[in-house]
């Protein structure tokens, strides 16, 4: 794999990586940058974990706060880590509903990268009492791939 950034042009966006760029001000003005798997032909997993999640109501306009746990099996690509950070952010001005956050990450992940597997858990903390759980996931695990328990214990409030 060459170490040289790739160049820009109308079809391929330059990548984030190695320069200063603006927050994205929302998920649909976020660019997420996709870069060659060196190792295409092995089937393994790679996680990204959120702990500090940030969205806003679309109803009260109140912050809501998740853990956010993404496993994938790659194919020809792999999310760039930093245009990974910079979509998340984008969101803590987006007014959304648990749900669709954690589905619409999961399938704009997917779509980016065309892995052979996906799964996204939404660990939300509750407000109004209630925690919410989102998971989301694409196909079927890949036989043979060990992916170890996303490790998120579930809200059961003070101990």
């Amino acid at each position: 794999m060459s170490k040289t950034p790739r160049k820009s042009s109308k079809s391929a966006p330059e990548l984030q990586l190695g320069r200063a760029v603006e927050w994205p001000t929302s998920p649909e003005l976020a660019q997420l940058d996709r870069v060659p798997n060196p190792q295409k032909d092995t089937n393994y997993v790679v996680r990204f974990t959120a702990p500090e999640f940030t969205s806003l109501c679309p109803i009260t306009g109140q912050p809501d706060f998740a853990h956010l746990m993404i496993d994938y099996v790659p194919g020809q690509w792999l999310v760039e880590s930093k245009s990974l950070k910079l979509y998340l952010a984008s969101f803590r001005n987006h007014g959304a509903f648990h749900e669709d956050c954690t589905v619409e990450i999961g399938k704009r992940v997917a779509s980016a990268i065309k892995p052979k597997w996906l799964r996204i858990g939404g660990y939300w903390y509750p407000r109004g009492g209630i925690p919410i759980d989102v998971f989301w996931q694409t196909g079927t695990l890949p036989k043979g791939v060990w992916v170890p328990e996303q490790g998120v214990a579930p809200y059961r409030g003070r101990g």
